[in-house]
This record gives C-alpha cells, structure tokens and sequence, in this order.
C-alpha cells in the first residue's frame, strides 16, 4: 500500500502530459493553413460529378475509362499521392500536375535531370513519360517501368485529371 502513493503521483503526471500532448505552448489558438482549410472546404467530387469533368477533358481523355484509369493509378500509389496538400513519398504529390513544371513541387528532391527539364506537364509530356520514363528522360530516378498499352495511359491520364484539379484550358 505504500507504494500505491507514487504509483498514483506517476500516473497523475503522465495524464496531465498526455493530455498536453499536441497543444500549443502558447496561449494563441492553432492556425490552419490555407492548403488545410481548402481540404476541408472542398469536398471530393461525387461520380456524377466527376463524369462532368470527364466529359469537359479534350479529345481523348473525354472517352477514357476512369475505372481503369484508377486501376493503373494504383501501380503509382505506392510513391505518389493526388490529394490537394497530400505528402510526398517516395515521389512527389501530384495534385496540380497539370500546366506545372517539372522538378517544382516545394520539398521535394528531384533528380538532376527532372530539376534541370525544361517540361511543363500536360497531357502529352505525361503520356511520353508514363511510356517509359528513363527514355523519356534519361537519369531519372523514377523505377517505373512504364506503361505500354496507350490505351491505359489515356485511362490513367483522365483519371489524373480528374483527381488532381485539372482546369480544361
């Protein structure tokens, strides 16, 4: 029973620190970024929705089978994410791929070669890498292999302009 005593006083401390736990040292309240609060503010689209969009993409991506294309996307997944604010990985986030140039997303260590393209991502460039991306651009380090049938690469490129916030020009 005398134990009992600081077995409580030990417990009572780490409640109070996990409690802390996450909280701002100052008394100022927390604040959001914008990124975090545009997340938030826009919900994902719905299917409905996302037909929409599909049927506003340019000749041949208006066509393209989303289904599939979110099928070849999840031999990306492992290394890139689509979510606006989403982390980087292994490669970097792609949410607004589209109209940006190679090597720019903030945080992110692109290879020398990929920093050094002279590459604004649009359809074309990305069908052309997602091809073979080594012979695309030689000293990448992306390890993908590529994607053969051209077939899926429209399916996949729909579905990135459709996931990642792609503005029909």
């Amino acid at each position: 029973m005398r134990r009992l005593g600081p077995i409580l006083a030990t417990a009572a401390i780490a409640a109070v620190s996990l409690a802390a736990c996450g909280k701002s040292q100052t008394s100022e309240p927390a604040q959001e970024t914008p990124a975090a609060t545009a997340e938030q503010a826009a919900p994902a689209p719905t299917d409905e929705e996302k037909q929409k969009i599909l049927a506003s993409l340019p000749a041949p991506y208006n066509a393209a089978d989303l289904a599939n294309g979110e099928a070849k996307f999840a031999l990306c997944r492992s290394c890139h994410t689509i979510t606006p604010g989403g982390a980087n990985m292994t490669g970097p986030n792609l949410h607004g791929v589209f109209g940006r140039e190679a090597g720019k997303v903030e945080g992110f260590k692109y290879s020398e070669a990929v920093e050094k393209a002279d590459i604004v991502w649009d359809a074309n460039h990305l069908d052309q890498w997602l091809a073979k991306p080594q012979t695309y651009l030689p000293g990448t380090k992306m390890s993908f292999a590529g994607l053969k049938d051209e077939k899926d690469r429209r399916d996949l490129i729909a579905f990135l302009m459709v996931e990642t916030g792609h503005k029909p020009q």
